[in-house]
């Protein structure tokens, strides 16, 4: 509702005719009525209601509502009238109102009463004229009162705040104004809307304790487990700053852990490249020690036939004369031929000994004697040839042992004589091989130093951009939910605003005849306000501070989302820094072809 002009005429203090231009008053957006006591401040506002009601509001209502509004100073023959041009649900009236009025009579004496008039009008802006719309006080009183949605108690109670009871007001000690306000605003909704809020708040209290309560002992265990790289802060549950600083503790302790890591990961990759060094250097002493032993051996082998060799010599003379014993190999013969005949012989002569008469047994003694003589002699030279010949076997034997292993040790004595005659060149090939190994595992594990750090960083680095890439979709997301929620709480304020504009003709809804009013106590409701097209209940207000509820909350999930997504981009910047990942792609292959050279080398 927007007041323009108010004219009254031999009403209250004022005597003629006085008129307020609201709509140059408001130019500035507010405007102050002021001035000495009586100078009829309060008969502005009492028009205004008037105007709009046909009756003025607080104590100045009572009998003769004529006499009681004209002027005293007015001239008989001017009649009291009030006119207000406003505009209001979206058109501009006109309110005329004249209350009853006890003139003169024309012809005679005495007087006579005129009775109370009412004319309204509205602005036609295609003709750019006034109409007329009715003269009827109680179609105009329901016209009005469904526009503004008020009755005029009500009115009086929002808008104007009775002189009565405002005196009251100014002496009443704070909680007496408490009272009177609520009495007279109606405020027990806001007194349950606050008192609900409360509880919500103990509540949501009591949850963010019991979450930073679960939050301390979760980081007292990261601690035990971090050490002094986690430093807790001196807070209590529910202080404010708490999440925070656990988190941004978190994020160091983390960090510090990622170094640790690193640190331990380049120290084992370090061992690991001292232990593969190491390895081969211990492959490298074998195969010398290998090599030395082998040419021990050879020379303990070369001492030993060293020794052996008069061995040797005795040997091959050995064998010389074995070599001359073959020529008696003929007589070893005619002895064998010779003993088979002799044992032929002794038969014959025991066959023939036996067939000898006992007479002649010893006839022949003599010359066998002599024969068995000859015989023996001849054995014996024969069973010495026999014994020679074996000797001469073995010897023979022995030779060719004895050329084999000559033949052997000629070989193995060339064989180390070559490897001793190459030895030198092996051997300063061999020092160079592990000089130019233990250089390449020098620079190995320089390099496997420096690659691990390396790939960390490219690693934390790709993580630093895909999180930049997020951290813009959270933004936009977060930029989003805020836009949806304040429209949300924009189409919300304005359901609700629609909803106390028609609040009157709602609250109308549960009057009865008879029954006193839940805002001013009336029992009579005379012109109880009624809804208008397009009116809000309060199931359209709790459905729209739902979903305002529902967009706040996903407000707050994004934002909290956002909070994460930055706090991790944060970290990986720090890990990272600002440099390009394809920067540090190139330097990390560079890094790994030099290892992999050093390793190769």
């Amino acid at each position: 509702m927007r007041l323009h002009r108010l004219t009254v005429t031999a009403f209250g203090p004022f005597g003629g005719t006085q008129t307020v231009d609201f709509d140059e008053l408001s130019t500035a957006g507010l405007f102050l009525l002021h001035g000495p006591t009586g100078a009829g401040k309060t008969s502005v506002l009492d028009a205004v209601c008037y105007a709009l009601y046909g009756s003025v509001p607080g104590a100045r209502q009572g009998g003769g509502q004529g006499t009681a509004l004209r002027s005293d100073h007015a001239a008989p023959a001017t009649r009291t009238e009030v006119t207000l041009e406003l505009t209001v649900a979206g058109r501009r009236l006109e309110i005329t109102r004249q209350p009853p009025w006890e003139r003169p009579k024309k012809r005679g004496t005495g007087t006579t009463v005129d009775k109370a008039q009412t004319w309204l009008r509205a602005y036609d802006a295609t003709a750019a004229a006034w109409k007329d719309l009715s003269r009827s006080h109680q179609e105009i009183g329901e016209e009005i009162t469904q526009l503004l949605g008020m009755s005029r108690e009500q009115f009086c109670q929002v808008v104007l705040l009775p002189q009565g009871d405002f005196a009251r007001f100014l002496r009443a000690d704070a909680e007496a104004r408490g009272k009177l306000l609520g009495r007279l605003f109606d405020t027990r909704r806001f007194a349950d809307v606050e008192k609900r809020l409360a509880e919500r708040r103990r509540a949501t209290e009591a949850q963010v304790r019991d979450g930073d309560a679960a939050l301390l002992a979760d980081a007292h265990r990261m601690q035990q487990a971090a050490g002094d790289a986690m430093r807790l802060p001196d807070l209590a549950p529910g202080e404010p700053g708490l999440a925070e600083a656990v988190l941004g503790a978190a994020a160091v302790a983390r960090s510090t852990a990622r170094e640790q890591l690193t640190v331990a990961e380049c120290t084992l990759a370090a061992a690991e490249s001292a232990q593969a060094a190491a390895g081969r250097a211990l492959d490298d002493a074998r195969e010398l020690a290998r090599l030395q032993q082998r040419f021990t051996q050879a020379r303990e082998r070369a001492a030993r036939l060293e020794e052996g060799a008069g061995a040797y010599r005795e040997a091959q003379a050995l064998m010389e004369r074995s070599r001359k014993a073959e020529a008696v190999a003929p007589a070893l013969d005619l002895r064998e031929s010779a003993d088979a005949e002799h044992r032929r012989a002794a038969a014959a002569e025991a066959r023939a000994r036996a067939l000898l008469p006992d007479t002649f047994t010893d006839a022949g003694a003599a010359g066998l004697a002599a024969a068995a003589r000859r015989a023996a002699e001849e054995l014996g030279g024969l069973d010495s040839a026999r014994r020679a010949e074996r000797r001469l076997a073995e010897l023979l034997d022995e030779r060719d042992g004895l050329d084999r292993q000559e033949r052997a040790d000629a070989d193995v004595l060339q064989e180390a004589e070559a490897w001793l005659d190459g030895w030198e060149e092996t051997r300063t090939a061999l020092q160079t091989r592990v000089d130019s190994a233990q250089q390449a595992a020098a620079l190995a594990e320089q390099l496997a130093v420096r690659r691990e750090p390396a790939r960390q960083r490219l690693k934390a680095a790709r993580l630093r951009d895909q999180l930049a890439e997020d951290t813009d979709r959270a933004v936009e997301r977060a930029r989003t939910a805020q836009e949806e929620a304040l429209r949300a709480q924009q189409h919300w304020l304005d359901l609700k605003e629609q909803r106390l504009t028609g609040i009157a003709a709602e609250l109308a809804t549960h009057l009865t005849d008879g029954e006193p009013c839940a805002v001013c106590g009336a029992t009579e409701h005379p012109a109880p306000a009624r809804k208008v097209a397009g009116h809000v209940d309060r199931e359209a207000e709790e459905r729209a501070l739902a979903a305002y509820r529902r967009a706040d909350e996903q407000r707050a999930e994004n934002e909290r989302s956002l909070g994460i997504v930055r706090e991790a981009l944060a970290a990986a910047t720090a890990e990272a820094g600002d440099t390009p990942t394809e920067h540090l792609a190139r330097e990390t292959e560079e890094l790994e072809e030099q290892y992999e050279q050093a390793r190769r080398g």
